[in-house]
């Protein structure tokens, strides 16, 4: 009798676990999940699914043959309204240095930066608690540890204390979905081990081991280039651009330069998990990745739904019809202040196209997530085409191309049309490129 009463309750257990006031023998789904409802991005605009002609809609009168005129797909997705701000991105750098900081106040076994679990025991690995306040002055350690963080005396201008961005890296983590998703990756049930092999981000080929094997795992330094104004041109006095753009309140909203591929892409990943984070405390579901746009992407957002339009404006110039220009780029020979600005401008100086997107034309020129090959028209799908190429350290240069997008203030006005692609090594970093992200919507609009 006592082994039928536990039987009964254990049942009756299962019974209430399952949602039995429910159950009417029909295929009703799995009850009590949250409706979901996406409230719009902060900062993002809607932009809808749609088929278009990606490509030149006129002659190529430069002759690249880089492109071709391809009818296309894409889903819907949210981007930025404006490219990615000084301001925003350095809200990226700063995470990055004050959890480096934590990190090592935590690492020294002071009190608070870790957090516990309900035993007093470090997380293994080990949580940053962001509630602790770091106040150096009623602690020696901290202060010691703090220094760490700045340039060591002997390089200290002036003797300023400045924190050293050479420590400014961003550890980080993707899954890569492509090496998972091959035939020679899947997992067999019957012997229960994986049987294939994966490239590591060395290049070099190992056994999967398990789900572990597709994480990959890569840091960046996060801080931009800012020596990219000097750099980029030769015998032209930007030496004011190279200290005050990036970290002056007067540039906060003008779009952040001298930011790699690599470093936009970790910038996305970071912005996801920050987010996400978030929601989680909220008791949330997650949201879609944000993630550096597709090359097709980009030019149906830039199109702004005309079809043929050559600009995201729609017209076949670049002035409106009072004769003033409504980009920023180099009009004429030397003559770059005629649409306004010397240089970048600050996002949303110029009116916006038919899908509200900010600065598509001119500005700068925006990194895209594809790689750049001079035929992947021709062999890419149809539906969202993507060709992604993720290069190896000891890659040759061709295979670290990405494709940019949009010109910039430097360009003459070919490189603003919608249809007009470009490229830039992966690994580089140029003072007038910058980038936008885009999230995928969920759902059918």
């Amino acid at each position: 009798m006592k082994k039928y009463l536990i039987v009964g309750i254990i049942i009756a257990l299962v019974i209430t676990s399952c949602g039995r006031s429910s159950y009417n023998g029909e295929l009703v789904g799995v009850q009590g999940r949250k409706k979901w409802f996406e409230p719009d991005p902060y900062g993002m605009l809607f932009v809808p699914q749609g088929s278009f002609n990606m490509g030149p809609s006129d002659q190529d009168v430069a002759w690249a043959m880089n492109t071709m005129s391809k009818t296309v797909t894409v889903d819907a997705f949210w981007m930025d309204e404006t490219e990615v701000t000084n301001n925003e991105y350095r809200q990226f750098v700063h995470y990055v240095r004050d959890s480096i900081l934590r990190y090592k106040l935590g690492e020294a076994q002071i009190e608070g930066f870790f957090k516990v679990d309900e035993n007093g025991d470090p997380y293994d690995p080990p949580v940053i608690d962001w509630d602790m306040e770091i106040d150096p002055r009623d602690n020696e350690e901290i202060s010691y540890i703090m220094e760490e963080m700045y340039y060591p005396p002997e390089e200290r201008y002036f003797g300023r204390k400045q924190i050293d961005t050479r420590k400014l890296t961003y550890t980080y983590f993707w899954v890569d979905y492509k090496q998972a998703s091959k035939e020679s990756s899947k997992y067999n049930y019957e012997t229960q081990t994986y049987e294939g092999d994966v490239y590591n981000l060395q290049g070099e080929r190992v056994p999967i081991q398990d789900r572990s094997s597709f994480i990959m795992r890569d840091a960046v330094a996060c801080y931009p280039d800012t020596l990219v104004w000097i750099r980029d041109f030769t015998f032209a006095y930007n030496e004011p651009q190279a200290l005050m753009y990036f970290w002056h309140p007067s540039f906060d909203d003008y779009p952040v330069v001298g930011v790699s591929w690599k470093q936009a892409s970790a910038f996305s990943i970071w912005r996801t998990q920050y987010l996400n984070t978030f929601l989680a405390q909220q008791g949330n579901a997650f949201v879609q990745e944000y993630r550096l746009p597709l090359e097709a992407e980009w030019e149906h957002a830039a199109r702004g739904g005309l079809d043929f339009s050559m600009y995201p404006w729609g017209g076949l110039y670049t002035r409106n019809n009072e004769g003033c220009y409504i980009a920023n780029f180099k009009p004429m020979r030397g003559r770059y202040v005629d649409d306004g600005a010397l240089y970048s401008n600050k996002v949303a100086s110029y009116d916006p196209n038919e899908y509200g997107l900010y600065d598509m034309a001119g500005n700068v020129a925006e990194w895209t997530s594809s790689a750049y090959d001079e035929s992947s028209y021709m062999f890419s799908h149809d539906m969202n085409p993507i060709y992604q190429y993720n290069a190896l350290p000891d890659d040759p240069a061709i295979m670290k191309r990405k494709v940019i997008r949009g010109g910039s203030w430097k360009d003459v006005a070919y490189f603003l049309q919608t249809s007009t692609r470009s490229y830039e090594y992966q690994d580089s970093a140029k003072s007038w490129i910058g980038f936008r992200n885009v999230r995928s919507y969920m759902g059918l609009k």
